[in-house]
């Protein structure tokens, strides 16, 4: 008995020698930590003072400390910054689909403002803007040292106005200026159409309206086809989406899967985590998906490609996707304000962080850059071609019927619309013509395939 006593002693002093050897310097970092804080924040009231009555002209106090919080916030990342009242407002705006602009989807990297991606039908897309074009000046002033927020207010102005952005391009030689006229953009988040067998569904944004458009539109194009056995699958373009609305792009994800991981995010803490998974229901009843990106495509675009992706539920082709990987918070401000905070990052269903990274397509396909036509290849394409139906003397083929006759012109007609199209969009030919190969197949190879 005394022996355990003496242990329980032994224990307890032992106890006693770690909390003061061990948690007293932790507690005294902890007050050197909170004394460095506020010495820094006492300097910079200092410097604050200073310029207010020292500098050599008037300073506007608001603008100088709205200045400067947004210093504090855009040195975390490039998408972390403040929303002035006025900022926050139109930002509001343009989730719920529509503002005023260029219609560009731009970050900062190096100083320059890069664009993410042109938005389809808008004054910039008309003017050539591509994905991946620094814009280094408008109107003839650099944007080199401005805040990402800073330079977009210069790309701002009247609806019908003219702008010149001067952009560097790879592969050009020299920086070229650019004149977009800016007007009111409207964003259709979702565009649907038929090609043949295989519906079409082009998402443009994730806004408020991505997953109604799209439900609808899905809905639409399988009524006018007859009926979803008539669909030989659905071709969902993501290319030059910028992204948007987290919640949407696990909308549109869960269209198409009936269980599993979407999408996890994790923040700075373990228990800051979510996990989102599908729910039962699959609007196109397992058809075949195939997931058009590009470098345009960028964070809830990537959400969705990849989602799919890991589920083996597409096929994902085009080119190396953004590589945005990260959530950001609006918190609303005292003023009307807000601040845009980067809290978490998101992961595949398999656990992959694309930050930085992107979505690798599981087909590479390059889009063919226009070539121009010459003269020479107008007439060779002027020229008539000739075949046996053209030879004087040939045999008629007398083993079709009226009715094969007329189902071979009408295979023929739709090969020269693929061949129309190949030249229109090499990528969404390419994917409209994997679907075609996957609904040849019979049932059983499909499911080798899968």
């Amino acid at each position: 008995m005394k022996k355990f006593f003496m242990a329980a002693a032994v224990g307890t002093i032992a106890g006693a020698i770690w909390t003061t050897q061990v948690a007293g310097p932790l507690l005294a970092q902890e007050t050197q930590d909170s004394v460095n804080v506020y010495e820094q924040l006492d300097l910079f009231g200092d410097i604050f003072e200073r310029i207010r009555a020292q500098y050599v002209e008037e300073v506007d106090e608001a603008e100088l400390i709205e200045a400067a919080i947004n210093g504090m916030l855009t040195s975390l990342d490039p998408h972390s910054s403040y929303l002035s009242p006025e900022d926050a407002a139109a930002m509001r705006v343009q989730t719920r689909g529509e503002f005023g602009g260029l219609g560009i989807e731009v970050t900062q990297e190096e100083g320059f403002v890069k664009v993410v991606s042109p938005i389809s039908d808008t004054p910039a897309e008309a003017a050539g803007i591509e994905s991946g074009d620094y814009i280094t000046h408008v109107d003839g002033e650099s944007v080199l040292g401005l805040t990402l927020d800073d330079a977009v207010k210069l790309m701002r102005g009247p609806v019908g106005s003219e702008i010149a952005i001067t952009v560097v391009r790879e592969g050009e030689a020299e920086p070229f200026d650019v004149m977009i006229v800016r007007d009111t953009i409207k964003l259709t988040a979702v565009r649907t159409r038929t090609e043949g067998e295989t519906v079409i569904l082009r998402v443009n944004t994730f806004n408020d309206q991505t997953y109604p458009n799209l439900a609808e539109g899905l809905k639409e194009q399988i009524e006018t086809a007859g009926g979803i056995d008539n669909v030989n699958g659905v071709v969902l373009d993501l290319r030059n989406n910028p992204g948007g609305l987290l919640t949407q792009a696990i909308r549109v994800s869960d269209a198409f899967l009936e269980k599993g991981e979407i999408v996890s995010t994790r923040g700075r803490n373990s228990g800051d985590g979510d996990r989102i998974n599908a729910t039962p229901g699959d609007l196109i009843e397992g058809k075949p998906i195939v997931v058009l990106i590009n470098g345009g495509s960028a964070s809830a675009s990537e959400i969705v490609a990849g989602a799919l992706q890991d589920h083996k539920r597409a096929i994902v082709i085009g080119t190396k996707s953004f590589g945005k990987g990260s959530v950001q918070t609006v918190m609303p401000l005292r003023g009307d304000g807000a601040m845009r905070l980067t809290t978490s990052r998101y992961y595949t269903p398999s656990g992959r962080s694309i930050q930085a990274l992107g979505i690798s397509p599981d087909i590479i396909v390059n889009q063919p850059r226009a070539v121009p036509v010459t003269e020479e290849d107008e007439e060779e394409n002027a020229r008539p071609s000739r075949s046996e139906a053209d030879l004087r003397g040939r045999l008629d083929n007398d083993s079709l019927t009226e009715e094969q006759r007329r189902q071979i012109e009408a295979e023929r007609a739709r090969a020269e619309e693929a061949a129309k199209l190949r030249d229109e969009d090499y990528q969404l030919a390419y994917a409209i013509d994997i679907l075609k190969g996957l609904s040849a197949l019979s049932p059983a190879a499909m499911t080798q395939v899968q």
